[in-house]
């Protein structure tokens, strides 16, 4: 074909209405009319799409698109139908067609009507489509979200691996290959298995100037985290990302409580309901989607503002693809990830089942994971450096857009260690992954090392007074800065380069920043930090327990009757100023908060007023009503007097979690009868007893009361009667 006739910026602007083409585009796009194999990275929101669309819509013939989502399918379908006057100028040909709108789709073909035909790589191997496919003229193949074709790719397709075959099938037709994430190694991959090592590559920057990346330690205190971060951005749109369709419907509920306008989404849904979600978001009527990640393929948002990792996600493309969804109007965007090892650990456990060359390929991606999460260098830098691009820290694009370039970690010269960890890869003969290069160096000793006898060469045990966790981290950094490089063919392995080998010979200053360490005594410290930076008000927690003794007296009642301790503690932290909010404090329900709270919060407000208490709005995490249903339950079992163990059983629950729900409940202030079960168990006089214990108790403990009738009574007759006891006294 004579592209030289063709005047592509004139079709560019005939089809699309741009005056000019992006970044790589326009070259891209001359070498598929020269009708050569093309292989393009392109970041999501580079304009990946229009690479082969523009092509297929000005050439002779039908452009096949293989594509892994039905969703995506339709929703580019349906964009080019837009920009053309004919509807069959794009279709889709998948599993969801009728024999009808089949043949409406050949039809199309074969009077040249369509030029764009989307498929999926199943759909390719029906032997009557392919048939079908031979007699007509096919412009190019294009694969769309290459990386499917890799099992090093995030998002790896079994039935991708043999697309070369079908495509040899159909006769000599270019291949265009596009993906929005690859590491040297996928690409390597990607190139092999569609037999197109010749395909020129079009490799545009990773770099998102625009994307702020921050990592916060995952604590305990992790719900009320997010809750503040969206309050802080109100108004803005955001997505959040978790692993488990538990957790998504968790965290959607827990906003909603909260006054945030929430939906969750993943592919548990009906497929109307996941669409209703999508369309309310991509219209504003919700500001954030909790989801697993089936979300935000193809999702063409421009203004997502925010994009939250409540889990961390399984390797780094997954996490480039997913926060590359913020921002992509070139408007900021705040990439906000959540760190725990124990997440790490859990992925590591889903793994096991999995086969041994899966499992390793998983352990290797969730290790860079690790290694973003715990560096304390230039996040961007670390991430670029994993797609194989260069990034000048001081001075490139976006330098001071992550957490440690704003909030830099100390740096020490490591010199020495440098040399000698260059030394240990050259002398183990360049044949081990990063943990048996530590291991040499701090003299431990495992199966492989031991039969190459690593034991014996000099350099072992060399730096043992250093830790693991320090030489783990020196070799992030001296591959980051190019001393050492992963092998591509056995990827993990360390390889020398010519920097390394000439520092070796001429050592230069290598100052080394210290990772973050996200221990569990850290965390544990976080916790405590976390809580006493917004810890329970001392003065006021005297006030409230005074009062409280001063309203169990009035009432005639043990104070613990009142309120118990935590739910003081939560007052003394949120300072509640209405009946209403004192409804939201740990433990107190509606009814208790009308019984007993007037006296309470008139106390705090009096209190906030005359100290100039700024109460913290945003404190006020309400925790979901996911058990409401439990509770509602429960309540109508007892009115209808059923039997405890059925009750639990109709809710597949063990005695002791039933106990559990029934003290919250009577707790909170709502009455439960449950005499006649108690009659069950207990006698009059043994009932009498407990309830004269209680009445003159300091305390409502078991381990008390357990302590107080020395074996007379079990632990769960006890707790029957506390509730029997707090349910007709407080309630």
């Amino acid at each position: 074909m004579n592209t030289s006739a063709i005047d592509i910026h004139k079709e560019l602007k005939k089809y699309f209405g741009f005056d000019q083409f992006k970044g790589l585009q326009e070259q891209v796009i001359k070498n598929i009319l020269n009708q050569q194999n093309t292989f393009v990275i392109m970041p999501t929101g580079g304009g990946k799409s229009l690479c082969y669309q523009l092509p297929a819509l000005i050439q002779e013939g039908t452009a096949i698109v293989v594509s892994p989502l039905i969703a995506l399918m339709k929703n580019q379908v349906d964009a080019i139908r837009s920009l053309s006057s004919e509807d069959g100028t794009a279709h889709v040909l998948n599993s969801s067609l009728n024999k009808t709108e089949i043949n409406q789709v050949k039809s199309d073909i074969t009077k040249g009507i369509t030029k764009l035909l989307y498929v999926a790589p199943e759909s390719l191997i029906k032997e009557e489509y392919v048939e079908f496919l031979k007699s007509v003229k096919i412009s190019f193949v294009a694969i769309d979200e290459a990386h499917c074709i890799s099992e090093w790719g995030h998002d790896f397709r079994p039935e991708y691996r043999n697309l070369r075959t079908i495509i040899k099938n159909l006769g000599d037709i270019p291949v265009i290959g596009l993906t929005a994430t690859a590491t040297p190694k996928v690409q390597e991959d990607i190139l092999k298995n569609l037999d197109m090592t010749d395909a020129k590559v079009y490799k545009a920057s990773f770099n998102r100037p625009n994307l702020f990346y921050e990592v916060r330690p995952k604590t305990k205190n992790i719900e009320g985290d997010i809750i503040r971060f969206i309050k802080q951005n109100k108004g803005k749109s955001g997505i959040i990302y978790c692993l488990s369709r538990k957790k998504v419907e968790e965290i959607a509920q827990l906003l909603q409580v909260n006054g945030i306008s929430a939906v969750p989404y993943h592919a548990g849904l009906d497929a109307k309901v996941r669409a209703k979600h999508q369309d309310m978001f991509l219209m504003e009527d919700v500001e954030v989607v909790v989801a697993t990640i089936a979300f935000g393929m193809g999702i063409d948002k421009p203004d997502v503002r925010y994009v939250i990792h409540h889990d961390i996600p399984k390797s780094l493309e997954s996490y480039y693809q997913e926060t590359g969804r913020a921002g992509r109007d070139g408007g900021e965007g705040h990439c906000l990830a959540y760190y725990s090892y124990k997440d790490v650990e859990k992925l590591e456990k889903f793994m096991s089942g999995k086969p041994v060359a899966e499992q390793e390929i998983g352990f290797a991606l969730l290790q860079e994971v690790v290694a973003y999460a715990e560096t304390s260098m230039s996040r961007r830098k670390f991430l670029l450096h994993y797609f194989g691009e260069e990034f000048d820290s001081e001075t490139g694009e976006g330098a001071d857009m992550d957490d440690n370039m704003r909030n830099p970690k100390n740096k020490v010269e490591a010199k020495d260690q440098v040399k000698l960890l260059l030394e240990a890869v050259r002398d183990t003969k360049e044949a081990f992954k990063s943990k048996e290069v530590v291991f040499t160096l701090t003299g431990k000793i495992n199966a492989i090392l031991k039969s190459h006898k690593i034991d014996q060469l000099s350099v072992f045990g060399k730096g043992t007074s250093l830790d693991e966790k320090y030489w783990t981290a020196l070799i992030r950094q001296v591959l980051v800065a190019g001393l050492l490089k992963k092998d591509i063919e056995s990827y993990g392995v360390m390889k020398m380069t010519p920097l390394g080998l000439e520092f070796i010979k001429n050592p230069q200053s290598f100052m080394m920043t210290e990772d973050h360490e996200y221990s569990e005594e850290e965390e544990d410290a976080l916790n405590v930090v976390s809580k006493t930076s917004v810890v329970a008000d001392e003065v006021l927690m005297s006030m409230l327990k005074d009062l409280r003794k001063k309203e169990a007296k009035k009432h005639g009642v043990p104070p613990f009757v009142v309120f118990q301790d935590p739910s003081l503690e939560d007052m003394a932290l949120k300072y509640p100023i209405t009946i209403q909010e004192l409804s939201n404090v740990h433990g107190v329900g509606e009814s208790k908060a009308k019984k007993y709270g007037k006296a309470f919060v008139d106390l705090i407000a009096t209190y906030v007023e005359e100290n100039d208490i700024i109460r913290p709005d945003d404190l006020v995490v309400k925790s979901t009503g996911a058990n409401s249903t439990n509770k509602l339950f429960i309540i109508q079992s007892v009115d209808r007097k059923l039997a405890f163990p059925d009750i639990a059983a109709a809710k597949g629950m063990t005695m002791d979690a039933l106990l559990k729900e029934m003290e919250q409940i009577v707790y909170a202030g709502t009455k439960l009868n449950i005499k006649y079960w108690v009659d069950e168990i207990l006698d009059e006089d043994q009932q009498e007893e407990i309830h004269e214990y209680f009445m003159d108790s300091e305390s409502d403990k078991i381990e008390a009361a357990l302590k107080e009738f020395d074996g007379d009574y079990d632990i769960e007759e006890l707790r029957l009667m506390r509730i029997k006891f707090i349910s007709e006294v407080a309630n």
